[in-house]
């Protein structure tokens, strides 16, 4: 009995390989198309993880990985135990808030507004013009702003002057830093960030606004109780990734506008890598602090998964 229900299982598996491999070839352009981007993370995000290892040793490029001495958890004592990392881990956390808090519902409430306009090439129009920042880099973003708030004739000063007002120095204060990040990521991004929710939008039913208007429901009704429950999955799963990049903020961005003056609030943990590894050659010490990122990242997404399902919405997975 045994050898029969053992050979039954062994023709399923085969069976089971053989309907799999059907599938492949029947949608084979599909793979073709998911190929390159599987290609790129094994190549840029998998591969490199064998790295991580320099984290638990003292880490000399001439010795390599094999030669180099284990130390093993010394490089995150230090880590925790320098004062400075905890102010640089504070406003790490605060960069993020402000991008959830302020950043995060601006794209929401663009892309609302956008699906209410009924004129089509207004509508279009408007969806190029906020899309075109995000295909400038922060260099030119960080210019642009340079040239618009500094003391020694930007604009926004000379207009203060005029209206009697005593000019800032929105650049090196850094009361002005949190104020012009969050700004210049919404003038850059947010139109972009709209893509997403208007293609649900475009999925949500047309029959469910046309019964809205019936029972006489106006607008706000319609979008309160129609188009934002249609969109909340894909709020909740955007969400839920950008807790998961709680502490992977935007290096190039927040280097261009950090300061000496600023440096206080501004210095967050990838400017922080980026010194330490590569300005000071301390290699193990920033793939220390480059692993604290990725496990706290990766506990915030299980985390806030869990929660989002608890709650009955879909998740990430």
């Amino acid at each position: 009995m045994n050898h029969i229900a053992a050979r039954a299982e062994t023709a399923s598996v085969s069976k089971a390989k053989n309907t799999f491999w059907k599938r492949v070839l029947r949608n084979k352009f599909i793979y073709l198309m998911v190929l390159p981007g599987f290609i790129y993370f094994i190549i840029f995000k998998y591969i490199p993880m064998a790295g991580l290892v320099i984290a638990f040793q003292d880490y000399q490029p001439y010795k390599g990985f094999l030669g180099s001495e284990w130390v093993g958890l010394e490089h995150f004592r230090r880590l925790f135990t320098d004062p400075g990392f905890w102010q640089i881990f504070k406003n790490t956390l605060i960069v993020f808030v402000v991008n959830i808090f302020f950043y995060f519902p601006v794209p929401i409430l663009l892309s609302v507004m956008l699906n209410e306009v009924a004129n089509g090439y207004f509508k279009r129009l408007v969806q190029t013009i906020v899309y075109i920042p995000h295909f400038l880099s922060w260099v030119i973003i960080v210019s642009i702003s340079f040239v618009m708030l500094t003391m020694d004739g930007g604009i926004i000063n000379e207009i203060m002057v005029i209206l009697g007002l005593q000019p800032v120095n929105f650049l090196m204060n850094s009361e002005w830093f949190y104020p012009m990040y969050v700004l210049q990521v919404i003038w850059r991004e947010a139109g972009w960030g709209t893509i997403v929710f208007l293609a649900a939008m475009a999925s949500i039913d047309p029959g469910l606004y046309e019964a809205a208007r019936m029972d006489g429901a106006g607008r706000l009704r319609q979008i309160w109780h129609i188009t934002l429950p249609g969109i909340r999955n894909v709020i909740v799963v955007l969400l839920i990734l950008k807790i998961g990049n709680v502490l992977d903020t935007s290096f190039e961005h927040i280097y261009l506008i950090l300061n000496s003056m600023n440096k206080d609030v501004a210095e967050i943990l990838d400017t922080f890598v980026y010194t330490a590894g590569l300005k000071q050659g301390q290699f193990s010490f920033s793939t220390a602090v480059g692993l604290f990122k990725s496990v706290i990242g990766f506990a915030l997404v299980l985390a806030s998964n869990w929660l989002a399902k608890k709650f009955g919405e879909d998740g990430v997975y």
